[in-house]
């Protein structure tokens, strides 16, 4: 076999494929917010960081009473709807508060882990544009002392994305809050049951947002290092927007990463330097102490760049790597290479490849031993599939987007007949065999069909969500095609189900797409503490991180440029 076949004649192109490819996907997936300047996407050493310790500078304490508190709104200037209450009291106690919320499961309540005499108080869920009713209260030698207090916090921003429906079964229902990642525009937001705006972040946090082991959040720095979406690394933070570590990556940060037990972090990167000009297919493992890169998985190295192409593969980003996934119990970590209609799972120590769930169908001899051979009744392959993961019992939970349910273009299925789903496959590594066991979306039909983005969930046994965030309606009718690839009268939606033992308890509608859920309290069991972040890892610099995103015009006549040489694979 040769992987790198026909690989110097394209070497010759690439750049100019890259610039167009780049332009176009910038228009495509970087509406998200329309706020970038995109003349500024790197080596400035300022960040959030720098504006960060300044800020805390000005939080006073001394002097400030239970009584006469300290209240600073969006103490970050970052996450607008919360607060930082500060005062101190004369004996050690343990307060609490309540953000009084339009019900019961709305109504949030927190408090502090242990007794001290200096408080800083966390107030998170505020609503926007309101009076908010908050609640402090401890109890000190068994007297209970209490303050009410009322904090106003600013509009939403013009641009912000209201919910259009809500169904909620509240008998089976938390207080838990949905954060959503943005894709074409919007703001890393927080949902509550009745669907309304709790939290977000006024940065232009993208991809995936989690909350880590030890209670703080992980998202996308601000900034980009690369066109269309290459983020320059990630932040560890807290929901007040108070950053703890940047961690810097010389590919930057795409789509996905995973923290692993011993702390370090899997990412989704790139390497721009790699001599194929490839982009998505390269995996990196972050010491979280240092920044330090431990490990790394190119993906050239373990399949054919040519193999299984899908309807959206291109010779730059042939595998399109979206899911990171890492399984303790086999030391393998799972991927999912939507170009390729592919799920793979590779050993973590050797990197050498274990299986592929996928349609065989147009992959090379020598790897159809990876494949697995289906079982059992109504049975599907995934298309362009997204966020796969490996579920506590060991089964391969997967976003089926759907997108044509073939590799043959003859038998394409149109997206008015297609669907996208949750699929739960029971994989056998020993007889290779699969078992679809499980499934949602299929008989929601084309109403529920997102040709990208999206998401499925695990909370716990059969308790589910199934994201559908990139539905897009052109002309009335479901289209093939991402949002910013589209013309016409445009409609968007992103539909989030939630269900437990089969059946539907919540659902939000959006009017527009989102990239991923994740349904997460909003407090954590941690106090909030004063101290500076650290900036770990680093930057490299690239040609293409300099390239000024072309016209369309220009962009298109590249394009006819290169298709007039009339090059074959």
């Amino acid at each position: 076999m040769t992987r790198r076949k026909g690989r110097k004649q394209r070497r010759k192109i690439l750049t100019a494929i890259l610039i167009v490819l780049f332009a176009i996907g910038l228009i495509a997936y970087i509406n998200i917010n329309n706020k970038y300047d995109n003349t500024k996407i790197l080596k400035e050493e300022k960040t959030l960081i720098a504006k960060q310790s300044k800020i805390e500078e000005g939080f006073k304490i001394k002097g400030y009473t239970f009584e006469t508190p300290n209240i600073i709104l969006d103490p970050y200037d970052n996450s607008p709807l919360t607060a930082l209450i500060l005062f101190e009291t004369n004996n050690e106690v343990q307060v609490s508060v309540t953000v009084q919320g339009k019900d019961k499961l709305s109504t949030i309540s927190h408090a502090e882990s242990k007794k001290t005499k200096k408080h800083y108080i966390e107030v998170l869920g505020l609503y926007p544009d309101k009076v908010n009713k908050v609640t402090l209260e401890y109890t000190d030698n068994d007297v209970v002392f209490k303050k009410d207090l009322e904090i106003k916090t600013s509009k939403l921003p013009d641009d912000f994305v209201i919910a259009t429906s809500v169904k909620a079964d509240k008998t089976k229902l938390d207080d838990s809050f949905y954060f959503f990642s943005p894709a074409s525009k919007g703001y890393t937001s927080a949902y509550d049951v009745n669907g309304d705006v709790r939290w977000y972040l006024s940065n232009n946090a993208v991809w995936r947002i989690k909350r880590l082991a030890n209670g703080h959040l992980m998202t996308s720095t601000e900034r980009l290092i690369n066109f269309p979406y290459y983020m320059t690394g990630l932040y560890e933070m807290d929901m007040l927007g108070k950053i703890y570590n940047e961690y810097t990556l010389p590919g930057g940060y795409h789509h996905d990463y995973y923290e692993m037990e011993n702390g370090n972090i899997l990412v989704a990167t790139d390497d721009f330097n790699n001599v194929d000009g490839t982009v998505e297919d390269y995996i990196v493992e972050i010491d979280r102490k240092k920044g330090d890169i431990v490990k790394k998985f190119d993906l050239k190295d373990i399949l054919n760049m040519e193999d299984g192409q899908s309807e959206n593969w291109t010779a730059y980003d042939w595998f399109h790597n979206n899911a990171v996934w890492y399984d303790k119990k086999t030391n393998s970590v799972t991927l999912s290479g939507r170009h390729q209609d592919a799920v793979i799972n590779i050993n973590y120590k050797t990197g050498k490849l274990n299986w592929i769930i996928g349609d065989p169908t147009n992959w090379s001899k020598e790897y159809q031993k990876y494949f697995f051979k289906p079982v059992g009744n109504n049975f599907e392959w995934q298309w362009s599939q997204h966020a796969a993961m490996v579920t506590p019992e060991g089964y391969i939970f997967i976003l089926d987007n759907g997108n044509n349910k073939s590799k043959d273009k003859n038998n394409y299925v149109s997206a008015e007949k297609s669907y996208t789903r949750g699929v739960m496959y029971k994989i056998d590594t020993k007889n290779m065999t699969i078992e679809q066991i499980w499934q949602y979306g299929k008989e929601r039909g084309s109403s529920f069909y997102s040709p990208y983005i999206s998401d499925v969930d695990y909370l716990t046994k059969d308790h589910y969500i199934v994201h559908s965030g990139g539905i897009v309606n052109v002309d009335g009718k479901p289209s093939n095609q991402p949002a910013g690839l589209t013309t016409g009268n445009i409609i968007l939606k992103s539909d989030t189900v939630e269900i437990l033992n089969n059946r539907v308890i919540y659902e939000l509608v959006l009017p527009t797409n989102y990239y991923r859920v994740e349904k997460m309290k909003i407090y954590t069991d941690n106090d909030f503490s004063l101290g500076t972040a650290e900036r770990l890892g680093e930057f490299n610099e690239t040609e293409v991180t300099k390239t000024k995103l072309l016209g369309l015009e220009k962009a298109k006549k590249i394009d006819d440029e290169y298709k007039s040489h009339n090059i074959k694979k």
